[in-house]
């Protein structure tokens, strides 16, 4: 009997180890993809083609901040929106995952935002309840990618899985859950109608690069271009890094009659990792700026 108790025992602790060996697992928030020989035209339409046989969809594309040297694929799958959009407080989020192509000389860097690490800072605990079918997503643009390159280096830092779920710059900096409240709507649709309508106007010299809209739910999310030449990206991506850039767009959700965004100082910060306090100091103005953009959107 005492044997049998101490295998049971040993079993446990084993199990225990593995799920703290998992919580302190690093991940990267970016994977390189590879080179390609291409014009940025061609390289996009590769990556798009790559998308599709595994089912994904491509929501949009831009060239951030109007530079024709970048850009930026944002792309969803129905089965990552039916385990996202089940997490409350903007888990939804985490539907679109981004792909960035960078002109290096001759050739065009193919990258992508880690889907695991957005997974985690967005969805948190919850990632683990739908944590199946999040890795077939993962493994799936993976398995997409390979037809493009087979590096998949991590690059631009890494954060390790529980400190994702809480993510912070640092103390008193917000958090995922302290958003930024943009506007409210008498109901779903006017919040809807009024953000397409500013979108199509360009407000704030703002940029649709997509929209994913969702009635049943009321949920809409809406990537947006920071296209201004003093305060949008063409500004700040200078001084942050622009191999990162898979981070873009920024975005706008809104929740029933809610619009709100992520507050910058936690998603610049989550996606520049690696940023220190005097280049972030550099664009301090930054969230200001964006939170300034999108409630322009939202008017």
């Amino acid at each position: 009997m005492r044997t049998f108790l101490f295998f049971i025992l040993f079993a446990i602790g084993l199990s225990l180890h593995g799920v703290n060996l998992e919580a302190q697992e690093e991940l990267p928030p970016y994977l390189l993809v590879g080179n390609l020989s291409k014009s940025m035209d061609d390289a996009s339409g590769a990556v798009k083609n790559a998308l599709a046989e595994k089912g994904f969809t491509v929501l949009g594309e831009y060239s951030p901040g109007g530079n024709k040297n970048l850009h930026v694929i944002a792309y969803t799958r129905e089965d990552l929106q039916t385990a996202t959009f089940k997490v409350e407080d903007s888990g939804a989020l985490a539907s679109i995952l981004k792909i960035c192509l960078k002109k290096n000389e001759d050739k065009i860097a193919v990258s992508m935002l880690n889907p695991m690490y957005l997974f985690y800072a967005y969805l948190r605990d919850d990632t683990d309840k739908y944590l199946s079918q999040l890795k077939a997503v993962t493994d799936d643009v993976k398995l997409a990618m390979k037809t493009i390159g087979n590096d998949f280096t991590g690059f631009g830092g890494e954060e390790k899985i529980d400190d994702l779920k809480k993510y912070h710059y640092m103390a008193f900096m917000p958090y995922f859950d302290d958003p930024v409240d943009l506007n409210s709507f008498a109901s779903f649709d006017e919040g809807v109608k009024t953000i397409r309508k500013n979108l199509a106007a360009k407000k704030g010299n703002t940029l649709k690069v997509y929209e994913l809209v969702k009635p049943d739910e009321k949920v809409a999310i809406f990537g947006v271009g920071l296209m201004d030449a003093e305060e949008g990206e063409s500004s700040f991506l200078p001084v942050i890094g622009e191999d990162n850039i898979a981070a873009l767009p920024y975005e706008i959700i809104l929740s029933d009659t809610k619009a709100t965004m992520l507050h910058g100082k936690y998603r610049i910060a989550l996606h520049w990792p690696e940023l220190s306090m005097s280049q972030f100091m550099k664009i301090s103005s930054t969230p200001g700026d964006v939170e300034d953009f999108m409630k322009l959107l939202t008017e």
